[in-house]
């Protein structure tokens, strides 16, 4: 079956596309991704805070800042600064928060996967008609997400210290040297694209509700990951020469201009999500054939 489906595709790529846009339009897939973005930027500060409260306990957190100051361009790439600004203020008087304001910091922090699994269920409606998740796995899905973020930023960070110890090194290749600075640049950013594409097709794998195959998770999750660093570069290039924004909205700039980061890479995601579920709907359709050659 996955076989003629493909094949459905290959001979019909502008019909298929033609599909995905319609289905996203209909499912309003931008305004899941404006809700999905808002809900982010609630659980973004908070999120990274609790990450590195529990890391800076075994780890000293100015080394884990350094590291997750490099991966927060790939999120916001024109406000990191700021968002890594707050965070360590927080750090440096995490200890005054009290027992209420830690559960404020786990509540908040859960908004943005919870969002993500609501709109995933709009998009892959499908599978949710058929069966549905218990509210419990719900729950915990959010928290797991941010131990595997967890897990993820200190590993790297220690990467990111070894590589660091050889920055002032070269090597002799063919007679030249060659720093081995450069080298460590590209294999953090290397590093940074690996765990961005291992996300993203987690998040194929897990937030749809019912079995995906992996093939399909993986290549959805390269194919926004890439989608996701050429917008990046056109943001940074945008609001760095022709936005307005900080004119417009003032003091509400920084805020807007992440906003408007998620929303970008939310509508990346669940493009991503809408080309494997119409992908999924193709053997449901009993004269598909007829319909794509006629």
């Amino acid at each position: 079956m996955s076989s003629s489906r493909t094949r459905l595709v290959l001979n019909n790529p502008l019909q298929f596309i033609g599909r995905v846009l319609a289905g996203f339009r209909a499912n309003q897939g931008l305004l899941l991704s404006g809700a999905v973005a808002y809900y982010t930027l609630l659980s973004i500060v908070p999120m990274l805070t609790l990450i590195l409260v529990a890391l800076s306990q075994v780890k000293e957190s100015a080394e884990i800042l350094a590291t997750l100051r490099e991966y927060l361009v790939m999120i916001t790439p024109a406000q990191a600064e700021v968002v890594i600004e707050q965070i360590s203020v927080f750090i440096q008087n995490w200890k005054v928060v009290g027992v209420t304001g830690f559960i404020m910091l786990l509540f908040f922090s859960s908004f943005a996967f919870t969002a993500l699994e609501n709109a995933m269920s709009v998009v892959f409606f499908h599978r949710v008609a058929i069966r549905r998740r218990h509210f419990m796995t719900s729950a915990i899905i959010p928290y797991l997400y941010i131990l595997f973020l967890a897990l993820g930023l200190l590993i790297v960070s220690i990467v990111s210290g070894g590589l660091h110890s050889m920055h002032s090194k070269s090597v002799t290749l063919l007679g030249q040297d060659w720093s081995l600075s450069d080298l460590e640049t590209v294999l953090i950013y290397l590093l940074g694209i690996g765990g961005e594409i291992l996300l993203l097709t987690s998040l194929y794998l897990v937030m749809p509700v019912g079995k995906l195959v992996i093939r399909h998770a993986v290549i959805g999750g390269i194919t926004a990951a890439i989608l996701w660093e050429i917008t990046r570069h056109v943001l940074i290039w945008y609001f760095s020469t022709l936005s307005l924004v900080n004119v417009v909205y003032g003091v509400f700039a920084t805020a807007i201009i992440i906003l408007l980061s998620l929303e970008a890479a939310t509508i990346i995601v669940l493009l991503g999500a809408q080309v494997i579920a119409e992908y999924e709907r193709l053997d449901e359709q009993t004269d598909v054939d007829r319909e794509w050659h006629t």
